[in-house]
């Protein structure tokens, strides 16, 4: 692996791991009502543009933290649409 690689996967890797208290605290509490719905979708939708971007590029790093942060995201928003 290279360095440039490797540097994207780190900071893809943190970046994706930023998602995870709010998805663990929303479950943990059953609440979502502090989340914007409209910030969900944007951020989803420019998750899955870039998303689309690194399969285009066939770039790991950018098709791993992107996936894994869409289903994160995917995540809250169904929570958040269970939730009303």
């Amino acid at each position: 692996m290279d360095t440039v690689t490797a540097l994207g996967l780190i900071a893809g890797t943190l970046t994706t791991l930023s998602f995870a208290p709010q998805v663990i605290r929303a479950r943990r509490t059953r609440s979502t009502a502090d989340i914007s719905l409209a910030t969900l979708v944007v951020l989803l939708a420019g998750v899955l543009l870039w998303l689309a971007y690194g399969v285009v590029r066939a770039d790991p790093a950018i098709i791993a933290a992107n996936a894994v942060t869409a289903g994160l995201i995917g995540l809250l928003l169904s929570m958040k649409t269970k939730s009303g």
